[in-house]
């Protein structure tokens, strides 16, 4: 009988949930944002335009592949052991591939976003490699051998590649293979990068043709210059080998931090071991040119790429890891080598040179204290040269799982603000915080910021299209990052996204400090396009929407704030920013870290600070027009308080710090009134819920006034103004304040909930009704609404559910389990919008999109499309004409088919497809006018192994005809040279007898 009273006790003759029941609430999986786990791998295909990202296998997930493309597009591939994580990704034509760290082989078609199969070599695979250009993926083992992995035939190729260290070192077993590389002109040639050493593979030779072997003889530092050691030969063991752009040399990155550049096309000399800081570091007695390196213990070298700008002779080389670990920035290192000497005519010490002294050589600057343990270099338009052919930027992979992305070669960071998917922002760097408002779908749609960006990386899918939801508001999402940016974008409701943009705030500027930069509290009025942003160290910035005025340049130096006032910091924007959310105003309040912030919709903001004190401030002016502490409300405090008393000792009453946790702005009728006043309501840390009236003075300004301190029984978790009548929301909107001219009045109640019960009374003194929670704690809540039936309260408690109760009578409408979506650990960071969609994060880097007013669907597969087969992979690059004419034996992509897959291997799904396109081609262009049209009508009507046997027959046809017309040069040759001979021979005898007639006087 208790709910039937508590609306008679709150004051409200309605039930406001009226139409709603229990069959209504159900959970709907709608979408996730963000990366469920650690990041584990990166990879990028040009041609599609796609990045693919690995996680790891942990606690908050298992192991999953994410594939991005333009705008929202992406769709996330479950990996098919249970418990595994992703070690490598590449992508391979239409296809990606995946190394997890239980040694299987994935294969995921593009087209089809799911899983073609799945394999498990016969061992461990330490090392994989494909081409676009190839139907097989090579498989490094750890016992030394190089399998081959048929794509096409998704099964292990009969083509083998023993274990190639033991013709250097018989003595040597068992050499892991730890990197493999295709040459990036000859795909003949594979590199091969065991632990002991690296070798060159010939297809065409079936054996090694190069071995190179890194030994520091004694008396040289080596890479970690141990002095120790130095009395001793030592051979550091392989980490990496790559091949130069042009496969004229190879760079190997070793255990102790060395990086050694060999020669490969005429002895395999060894032209220069050093370090990011020394040089000739193998060579005993030398000059060291030393670049302040020092002995210290070194970082491994996690990722070595040798990038190729537009001409593949001018090179640079990006460097992950092997900087000191104490060397004050552990970044990316660069080393941009220049044009590379040519070949036929330098020397032995141009090449020393070279290699000793870069161009230039610097420290991509990454965030302090980070270290970075990947790099994805994104190419513009190649997949050849591995992945490094005129990168415009780099996606750096962090040890705590963040990415960072740079331009290359600058190494200026780029924002992932309209550049990568909102799912990248949250790792870029960790999101901290998230917060959500409502602004019309007219006011978001005109909310798009003008700054000057790059190229965009992302262009490749295509979004399936969706519902439309016009008529509704949108939810506006607010995330908090670690180094203090703010984004703002819709996440949607599993509809149509209309304005895909997000609007990015850069804090630190704002602030005018970009050390430790801690936001703890936002609140967004959607309808004014007004932020306000509380800070940890203690400052309140207004943001509103505006222009820059130093667009395109740096501003000014900024003035100091001023302590306890408001100062003037619109000079503090970003220059890349023309149009957006402007820094406008700044309250330097130093009472401690901001714990409550409401920005109103009227031209007013609240906040509260640790300290205990709350500051108002009118936007109009701007002014400060109310500071104040909590303390000062306990003073009149009514003795009918339902809060319970603090217990106290024998010394005296024991004093606690108070001080607010809850803001919010209404328009409603006060108790024992009969107008409307502008209201702030502020719920404190220990259970005290004051209401301030504003009402303009006689100066035209607005003064705050006390009207009642109310005690709950527990901090105040959530304010809820109401309209007792209806049940609208009763906040402080722009019609709201523009309807107290005419007198309008409006019989408002306050819901409160706190962890341990709700309220519901009518301001400001009333006690109104209760609810107590006996065997859980509530940790968020919020008022929700089901199209027009009615409203509820839902909150989300400790047990992991989520429960609505009715209004007024507080009665529990039902309970529904959604801790198996959400993390129970973080409910009290999730937030809950008014159409009862919940967005909580599911672990550090993930969000769930939940709606309680669904019908029990489960998280839908995405619809999007990832693979473009107009877009053409360009032809992969060839030897040159001097390596040609030297006797390089050049071999195809199809002889290579040939010598791995063997003459018995049928011809591939790709060949075939291409056969059919030529087909298909060469009849539209008979019919287009063909000459001779019964030649045309029986190639017509050939069936494709018909066409097949032709082509091959043509193909030996020509090869004849090539052979034969060899053979008449060669036939030619021989017979000039007998004619040069002959001459020669006739005019040596004319000669002579010459000699001879001269001196006998004929």
């Amino acid at each position: 009988m208790a709910h039937l009273l508590r609306g008679k006790q709150a004051g409200i003759q309605n039930d406001l949930s009226a139409g709603l029941d229990s069959s209504l609430f159900n959970i709907d999986d709608i979408a996730r944002f963000g990366v469920n786990s650690q990041t584990s791998c990166l990879a990028y295909e040009p041609v599609q335009s796609l990045l693919a990202v690995g996680t790891k296998n942990s606690q908050f997930g298992p192991g999953q592949i994410y594939v991005f493309g333009r705008d929202r597009i992406q769709v996330t591939l479950e990996l098919p052991s249970r418990g595994a994580s992703v070690q490598e990704l590449q992508f391979c034509a239409d296809k990606l591939i995946c190394l997890t760290t239980k040694h299987d082989i994935c294969v995921y078609s593009l087209e089809l976003k799911r899983l073609i199969t799945s394999h498990s070599p016969p061992g461990v695979v330490t090392a994989l490699c494909t081409d676009p250009m190839l139907d097989y993926a090579f498989l490094g083992m750890q016992t030394g051998d190089v399998l081959a992995y048929d794509l096409d035939r998704e099964n292990l190729a009969p083509f083998k590649i023993p274990m190639l260290w033991q013709e250097v070192d018989p003595r040597a077993r068992v050499s892991s293979v730890v990197s493999l590389q295709l040459h990036p002109r000859d795909v003949g040639q594979l590199l091969i990068g065991y632990a002991n050493g690296a070798a060159i593979f010939s297809f065409k030779l079936n054996k090694a043709t190069r071995f190179f072997r890194y030994e520091v003889p004694r008396g040289a530092p080596g890479g970690d210059g141990d002095p120790a050691a130095a009395n001793m030969v030592r051979f550091p063991k392989l980490t990496q080998a790559v091949w130069h752009p042009t496969g004229t040399f190879i760079l190997t990155g070793h255990e102790d931090s060395s990086l050694v550049f060999w020669d490969t096309l005429k002895d395999g000399r060894m032209l220069m071991a050093r370090t990011l800081t020394d040089t000739n570091v193998a060579t005993p007695g030398a000059p060291s040119g030393s670049m302040g390196g020092s002995m210290a213990v070194k970082e491994p070298l996690f990722k070595i790429s040798w990038c190729a700008n537009q001409d593949p002779e001018d090179t640079a080389i990006l460097i992950a890891g092997g900087a000191s670990t104490q060397a004050p920035s552990k970044g990316l290192t660069l080393f941009e080598m220049g044009r590379t000497p040519v070949y036929a005519t330098s020397s032995w010490e141009a090449f020393v040179q070279y290699f000793e002294s870069p161009k230039r050589q610097r420290i991509l600057p990454t965030p302090p204290g980070a270290e970075v343990v990947g790099l994805c270099p994104i190419p513009r338009s190649s997949p050849h040269f591995a992945g490094g052919h005129d990168p415009i930027a780099i996606i750096a992979l962090l040890s705590s799982g963040e990415i960072l992305t740079l331009t290359f070669p600058s190494g200026m960071p780029i924002s992932p603000t309209n550049q990568l998917h909102p799912s990248l922002t949250l790792v870029h760097p960790f999101v901290k915080k998230v917060s959500m408002a409502q602004a019309g779908r007219e006011k978001w749609l005109g909310l798009q910021e003008r700054r000057q960006q790059g190229p965009q990386m992302l262009k490749g899918g295509a979004e399936l299209p969706r519902s439309m939801r016009r008529h509704e508001k949108r939810n506006i999402l607010q995330t908090v990052h670690a180094d203090g940016t703010i984004r703002m974008w819709d996440p949607g409701h599993g509809d149509e996204v209309e304005n895909t943009t997000l609007l990015q705030l850069d804090v630190g500027r704002a602030v005018g400090s970009f050390d430790r930069v801690n936001v703890t509290q936002t609140s967004l009025a959607g309808e004014s396009a007004e932020l306000a942003v509380g800070m940890a160290s203690g400052e309140l910035i207004i943001f509103r929407w505006g222009t820059n005025r130093n667009a395109g340049r740096e501003p000014p130096q900024p003035r100091p704030n001023q302590p306890g006032a408001l100062t003037n910091v619109t000079d503090r924007v970003e220059p890349s920013l023309s149009e957006g959310l402007i820094p406008f105003t700044l309250l330097d309040q130093r009472d401690g870290p901001v714990t409550s912030v409401k920005m109103s919709e009227i031209g007013f903001v609240a906040a509260g600070f640790e300290g205990g004190s709350i500051a108002v401030v009118d936007l109009r002016g701007p002014a400060v027009i109310y500071s104040a502490s909590v303390h000062d409300f306990n003073r009149g405090q009514h003795k009918g308080s339902i809060r319970r008393k603090v217990s106290t000792s024998s010394g005296g009453p024991a004093v606690k710090q108070e001080w607010a946790t809850n803001l919010e702005f209404s328009i409603m009728t006060l108790e024992g009134e009969d107008y409307s006043s502008i209201l702030l309501h502020v719920g404190t840390n220990l259970g005290h819920l004051a209401t301030l009236k504003i009402v303009p003075d006689a100066s035209g300004r607005y003064t705050v006034q006390l009207a009642g301190v109310p005690a709950l029984d527990n901090k105040v978790l959530h304010i809820s103004p109401i309209d007792a009548d209806t049940g609208h929301p009763a906040r402080a909107s722009q019609n709201a304040m523009a309807a107290l001219r005419t007198g309008h009045r409006v019989n408002g109640a306050l819901l409160a909930v706190t962890p341990t019960s709700i309220h519901i009374f009518k301001p400001a003194t009333a006690k109104g009704a209760h609810k107590s929670f006996d065997s859980f704690f509530c940790d968020s809540a919020s008022i929700i609404r089901y199209q027009d039936q009615g409203y509820a309260l839902l909150g989300l408690f400790g047990d992991g559910s989520a429960r609505a109760f009715s209004i007024p009578n507080l009665r529990e409408i039902t309970s529904i389990k959604v801790n198996d979506i959400l993390d129970v650990r973080r409910f009290s960071d999730a937030v809950i919008g008014p159409t009862g969609h919940v967005i909580g994060f599911t672990g550090p880097s993930e969000l769930a999109l939940i709606n309680v007013f669904g019908t029990g669907e489960s998280l839908v597969r995405s619809q999007d499309k990832l693979f473009n087969p107009d877009a053409l992979i360009p032809p992969r690059p060839t030897i040159s004409n001097v390596q040609w004419i030297t006797g390089t034996q050049y071999v195809t992509p199809a002889d290579l088919d040939l010598l791995i897959g063997g003459p018995n291997r049928p011809p591939s799904k790709r060949m075939i497809e291409q056969a059919r396109a030529d087909e298909q081609q060469r009849r539209q262009a008979g019919r287009a006018g063909a000459s001779s049209s019964s030649v045309n009508v029986s190639q017509q009507d050939e069936g494709y192994w018909a066409y097949m046997q032709r082509q091959i027959q043509e193909r030996t046809e020509k090869l004849g005809m090539a052979n034969d017309s060899m053979d008449n040069l060669e036939q030619s040759s021989q017979n000039w040279l007998d004619d040069v001979n002959k001459f020669v021979g006739k005019q040596k005898r004319n000669a002579a007898g010459s000699i001879l007639k001269a001196k006998f006087g004929f």
